[in-house]
Parts: structure tokens; sequence; C-alpha cells
């Protein structure tokens, strides 16, 4: 019989329930069910009438000491207040576990349950706590340096790219619109006014998918994964264009991010330069996350990467480029 190496490993829940019984402070039994899979899993728990979530990381996606980073900036801004879901210790005070799977060692947290669902239509209020919240986050840590990957030009375009390579050939019509937009953007980028452009900790992930909104508008951010350094605005070029692709309406998007920036407005004001650089950055957000894509197609299959995929992919850019008149 030959045996062969492993590239993912979904664990059995009741097996892990048990493993994390014996690790935390739960009051009563735990129960623990698959939530989502991806390039992460998440485990569900309920210990009563408690709920928390457990991540488990991917085989070598993260290192522990970028996983230590994630704690250390959620414990941050759990304690200033800003709503996100918060890392939890175990009975020793550590905050990772470690799981040693059939692919190898693995490293889990857990976190606390962020209350609400997951609400892909926002109301025009529910944008502005949305902003507000952003806001909260980016005020608390401007200039905050995470040992972490720092988002620039290389990271967002020149690396994508590169991902993107593997998969398309040189001449193909995808590579070649990848390969024209990537150069405009890393020229258009080389212009920064720096001074202008607040820097420090980013979310890079702030969408529908990663935030639990209640029934009176309160909003809850979670899975800080993509976690960085970075232009701040990154995190609201990515809210935008999440945006333009859910609310089809025209007028209500304009509406929502209206009152979304109002809502940020009331805690930190956007630099001129700042807000130039949105329609710019959201293209670059969407290169950035085809090359996260491609390199972790084998979490996916063929689900993302099909030429079907970049007929809709290609459109929803040229859309954004058309209504903010990039590249003309």
């Amino acid at each position: 019989m030959n045996s062969l190496p492993v590239y993912d490993s979904r664990l059995s829940a009741s097996h892990l329930g048990v493993f994390l019984q014996t690790r935390y402070l739960f009051n009563d039994a735990v129960q623990c069910r698959i939530l989502k899979t991806g390039i992460n899993h998440s485990y569900l728990l309920k210990d009563g009438s408690n709920k928390q979530i457990f991540r488990l990381y991917s085989y070598n996606w993260r290192t522990k000491t970028e996983i230590e980073e994630e704690i250390r900036l959620l414990k941050l801004l759990n304690e200033n207040g800003v709503p996100v879901s918060y890392p939890i210790s175990d009975a020793t005070g550590s905050f990772i576990q470690e799981i040693m799977a059939p692919e190898g060692l693995r490293f889990g947290v857990l976190f606390s349950f962020a209350e609400g669902e997951k609400i892909r239509n926002f109301t025009a209020d529910m944008s502005y706590n949305i902003g507000v919240a952003m806001a909260r986050f980016h005020q608390v840590t401007q200039n905050l340096a995470l040992e972490r990957v720092t988002y620039n030009v290389e990271t967002l375009l020149v690396a994508p790219l590169q991902h993107a390579q593997t998969f398309f050939g040189a001449g193909s019509e995808t590579m070649f619109f990848l390969e024209k937009s990537t150069h405009e953007l890393v020229e258009k980028l080389k212009e920064i006014n720096l001074k202008e452009v607040r820097e420090g900790a980013v979310h890079l992930d702030i969408w529908f998918d990663n935030m639990h909104v209640t029934p009176n508008g309160e909003v809850t951010f979670f899975d800080f994964d993509f976690c960085g350094n970075g232009w701040q605005v990154l995190d609201l070029a990515y809210f935008n264009v999440q945006l333009f692709n859910t609310e089809f309406d025209a007028d209500e998007y304009q509406r929502k991010l209206q009152r979304f920036l109002e809502g940020y407005e009331t805690i930190v004001k956007i630099s001129d330069e700042e807000k130039r650089l949105i329609p710019y950055l959201a293209v670059s957000l969407w290169f950035f996350y085809l090359g996260v894509q491609c390199q972790r197609f084998d979490d996916w299959g063929n689900l993302f990467i099909s030429e079907d995929y970049f007929k809709r992919f290609i459109g929803l850019i040229q859309k954004w480029c058309t209504k903010h008149e990039l590249f003309a």
C-alpha cells in the first residue's frame, strides 16, 4: 500500500470539540460543528447558550508569528471598544492551539461569537454604522506596525500577476488585460502623495461576509486573516467596490456609499488624496484577490478559475473603470 502526502484535511468536529473541552474553561459540554471551509476552516462551538468560533488555519498558510500579530491587533481593538470578534485564551492563558493534522502542524484560535447575522444588502443606516466602526478601527491603529505583510505595489499588483501567469497563456485575452491594467495601476500608484494618505493596520476584507449586524444595526467585524500594514484607505476602497458589486441600483449604491462615508467622517476625515485613490485601489484589490485565488487554487478547485468567471470578473472591472473614468 502506498502512502501519499495530504494537501488539506478536515478534522472531525466531534473529536475537535472533545479536544477543545480539555483546553478551555467551558461551563457545559461543548457541541462542535463545521461552519465554513475554504483557505481556513471555521467551527461553531456551543457551550450551553454561549457561542464561540474556532478557526483552524490551513497548513503553512500563516506562520505562528503572523497569527500572534493578528491576536495582538484584535486584543488592542477590543480593549479600545472597537466592535470585533476577539481571541479567547485557554485555561493556561495561551491563545494558539497546535494540532498535528495529517498534512502537518496546524494552528487554531478561539474567537468570540459576533452577535447578529450576515446581511448581503445593507440599508443606508447600516452603511453609516459600518463607516463609523471602520473609522474607529483605523483611528486606533493609525501608524501601528504589525509583523505581517505590507500591502503595496509589489504585494497588491506585481506578485498577484505572477500567480495569474501560472494559469493563463501569455497571449490570452485574459493575460493581456491583466498585464496592461497592472502596468497602468503601478504607474498610477507611483503618484501617491504619501503625506496625505494615512498608514497603519488594515483589515483588507471588510464586506458583508466578514461582519455581523444586529437587528438594531450594531456592526461587528471578524476574520482578520488578511490583516496587515498599508494605506488605510484600502479598506474604504474594498468596501466601496463590494457595495458596487452587490447593490445593482445605481441610485441606491450612491446613497449607501454616501452614508458610509458620512459615518466614517464622524470619526476620521478622509483626505482628498485618499478619495482620489479609492477607484484605483479598488481595482488593485480585485487583482490582489485574483492572485490569492490562483495561489490557493486547490482550496476551491475550478469554482473561481474558469472562463465564465473571468468574463464576469473582467466585465465588472471594466464597468467600474468606465464609471470612474479610469485609464481614459
